[in-house]
């Protein structure tokens, strides 16, 4: 399984005994998933082929982060070229609810190029954080781990792991004077609660869309994941 999100943590622990669990290693202190782990690269489409014949492997299941776009391009292909079954899991994005002033962009440069506003609340994850170096505004940007250059000039970095409460996003963005708040379409509960606290407060929001699904049997619950599993192991 390529794993690194929730869901993927929640399904291996319905699978025990029957999932690698392989993560990127972009965190130096991941949540690891019970069960066997694997931590880093292939080393592209041929050192996943090759990884998937050398372990016997019998299936995979996609359940990376809706944005690893790449990742999952890979493991289309690989599989492909390996002769394994590939399933994706992916949550379901998230929906504009009343009172929400949301503005949808195709890209992180477009929405470095169309903030609405002066004090940006940027949630995209630090390896993004460089698409907005160039960009005279200030930001409050939250990740895991500290961004690397380069970063806008003034930035306030605060490291912190979800979930998060929509009481204390509201008081956070308060503290900052946050007048736009800046996002991926990465759906789930986890990280929703600051989507609630911009409606709260009258905050627009930049909401960069989710890549192209893939050309794979795809799904929207661990529950749905599980039974694919089985079905495909001839049950449990």
């Amino acid at each position: 399984m390529l794993g690194g999100t929730g869901e993927a943590r929640r399904l291996a622990a319905r699978l025990p005994g029957r999932v690698v669990s392989s993560l990127a290693g972009r965190v130096t202190d991941p949540r690891l998933p019970e069960g066997e782990v694997r931590i880093g690269g292939f080393g592209g489409v041929g050192g996943l082929v090759e990884w998937l014949r050398v372990n016997d492997v019998t299936a995979v299941v996609d359940a990376t982060h809706p944005f690893a776009a790449t990742m999952t391009a890979h493991a289309v292909e690989a599989t492909a070229l390996a002769g394994v079954p590939l399933l994706v899991l992916r949550r379901p994005g998230w929906t504009a609810r009343p009172g929400d002033d949301w503005r949808w962009v195709d890209s992180l440069e477009e929405a470095a190029a169309t903030l609405p506003g002066e004090r940006v609340f940027l949630t995209t994850g630090r390896q993004d954080i460089g698409v907005f170096a160039g960009v005279d505004r200030w930001f409050l940007a939250r990740s895991v781990e500290p961004p690397e250059p380069p970063v806008p000039h003034r930035l306030h970095v605060l490291l912190d792991r979800g979930p998060f409460t929509v009481d204390g996003e509201v008081a956070l963005m308060r503290r900052h004077a946050v007048d736009v708040l800046v996002t991926k379409d990465s759906g789930g509960d986890q990280t929703a609660a600051k989507l609630v606290a911009a409606r709260r407060l009258g905050i627009p929001v930049v909401v960069v869309r989710r890549p192209p699904p893939p050309a794979a049997p795809t799904v929207d619950s661990v529950d749905a994941a599980v039974e694919w599993v089985r079905r495909g192991s001839g049950g449990a």
